[in-house]
């Protein structure tokens, strides 16, 4: 008898980066989701699809309070892919797995020379150039620099930069500049009509937007944590 050695099929791994959001619980619970409930009522579906990772750092004390957070968000469509700032055995495997940012290390150094360090070159930005419309349901990420579209942008549609954005055409969707840049975003559009204007983080929805600006050439950007809409 010959006996046959077959191989079966490989089983691959592969280390991937993806961005995520991180919603930063804060208590009293009932004051956070009422709040939480009339920026969802202002911008219905901006969560669809979306990988969000919860931070409870100053939120929970135990298992319950996690579950309760968890339990929450999920009534309100929010499905969350990790969780932060919670202890071990806060979380059971039916939860969300802990994320960490980072791992600690001890480095020892002996009575040796250590050779001053270089100082760190600037991260050039690599911005991304669209010459179409930005059409319903689309959504253009580019967090390594500005984003510039020569076209409109249709309402549904998105745009996140890390920089600054920048739409020849009316902006009727949602612009999030400042993802990596910060404050010194901004966003700048020949035609208003914006569903959700962001810059680092300080955002307004279309009902916070005022009439004046509507159908006007803008430039939005952030001081104080306050979003400035300025006429062109």
């Amino acid at each position: 008898m010959t006996a046959v050695s077959q191989t079966g099929p490989s089983i691959r791994f592969r280390g991937r980066s993806f961005m995520a959001m991180t919603l930063v619980a804060d208590v009293p619970l009932q004051a956070w989701l009422a709040d939480f409930d009339v920026w969802l009522q202002r911008s219905p579906g901006f969560f669809n699809g979306r990988t969000v990772v919860l931070d409870l750092a100053n939120s929970a004390q135990n298992k319950a309070d996690v579950e309760r957070w968890i339990g929450e968000l999920a009534t309100r469509g929010v499905r969350l892919i990790g969780l932060e700032g919670v202890r071990p055995s806060m979380v059971d495997a039916g939860m969300p797995p802990i994320l960490r940012g980072g791992r600690d290390s001890t480095l020892t150094i002996t009575d040796v020379a250590v050779p001053a360090e270089e100082p760190r070159k600037p991260v050039e930005p690599v911005n991304m150039l669209v010459e179409r419309r930005v059409r319903s349901g689309q959504s253009l990420v580019c967090l390594e620099g500005d984003v510039t579209i020569i076209g409109s942008v249709g309402a549904g549609a998105e745009i996140i930069a890390g920089g600054s954005i920048h739409v020849y055409g009316t902006l009727a969707g949602r612009a999030i500049a400042g993802a990596t840049f910060g404050a010194s975003a901004q966003i700048f559009c020949t035609k208003l009509e914006a569903e959700l204007l962001a810059v680092d983080g300080t955002y307004r929805t279309a009902e916070d937007i005022d009439d004046v600006f509507r159908g006007k050439a803008v430039r939005v950007s952030t001081a104080d944590e306050t979003l400035l809409i300025t006429a062109l």
